[in-house]
């Protein structure tokens, strides 16, 4: 086993999450991101829609928190959710900020698409290809970074707690590394270690995430000792075209967003007997 630098913070996974997070600390800390394979290989990256925030005159932040609660059925912590959307302009500011060209209407403004759930057109999009306009975004500004570190192909085997090493305390102190081009153990030190590592609904054999999301962060945590809650959380797209010789599709959600309906063979709609 050999040893890789000791940083500020380590951050596990490359995403929208691990890259912002990155961004946003780097002025004042020394970070690495570690990424299971290519930087470009998690959810943001494949996610299409876009992302909602209350960017039009006629709508409200209370609106949008209500239409989240409501279609949350009753699960949603409200305060995170008040806390989302209150921000959610200022994020997509942020975004734009950082180069992500959001599509726009010939007067300049934001073009805002309405998805499921949402009683207003309030999701900002790049096209249809949000999530690789971001990431792409992101990646070069993190790049560009002098005191970022993008390390990919190194997967994540463990965590490591100071009580491993023989100390009193639970306390994460790096991560036991496996550099995927080298087949090398290595071992990373950091005063502050986060896990952004995305989904898990690759457990399952139908789902149109990527490949990687295996809920190994969930993993990493559990085996530290973290407590782990709301496992039956799990994404699935109801518009997803199968195919047997090929891998499931994701056809996007802004497709039902304007209109679109979910039919049977024989061309009769069916989701009104289960939801208005």
């Amino acid at each position: 086993m050999t040893d890789l630098n000791s940083y500020d913070v380590l951050i596990i996974g490359s995403g929208g999450a691990g890259l912002t997070l990155a961004l946003k600390l780097a002025d004042q800390a020394r970070v690495a991101v570690l990424s299971k394979f290519s930087l470009t290989s998690g959810s943001t990256f494949y996610a299409q829609g876009g992302i909602s925030a209350v960017l039009d005159e006629s709508d409200s932040i209370e609106s949008h928190i209500e239409d989240t609660l409501n279609a949350g059925a009753g699960l949603c912590n409200e305060e995170i959710v008040r806390l989302t959307v209150t921000h959610g302009k200022q994020s997509i500011d942020w975004l734009r900020e950082q180069g992500v060209a959001f599509t726009e209407e010939k007067s300049g403004e934001l073009h805002l698409n309405r998805e499921g759930g949402h009683s207003h057109r309030r999701i900002v999009h790049a096209t249809d290809a949000t999530g690789k306009a971001m990431s792409l975004s992101l990646i070069e500004r993190a790049q560009e970074h002098p005191n970022i570190e993008l390390l990919e192909n190194h997967n994540v085997i463990d965590l490591i707690t100071a009580r491993k090493l023989g100390q009193a305390s639970d306390d994460v102190i790096g991560a036991y590394v496996l550099d995927i081009p080298h087949q090398q153990i290595k071992s990373v030190s950091a005063r502050i270690v986060v896990l952004a590592t995305g989904g898990a609904s690759k457990v399952y054999l139908y789902s149109t995430n990527p490949h990687i999301s295996t809920g190994d962060g969930i993993a990493l945590a559990w085996r530290a000792g973290c407590e782990v809650g709301n496992m039956e959380f799990m994404q699935f797209h109801p518009t997803c075209l199968y195919h047997p010789n090929a891998r499931s599709f994701l056809i996007s959600e802004a497709v039902r967003g304007e209109g679109a309906k979910l039919i049977l063979p024989d061309g009769s709609s069916f989701m009104q007997h289960y939801d208005e």
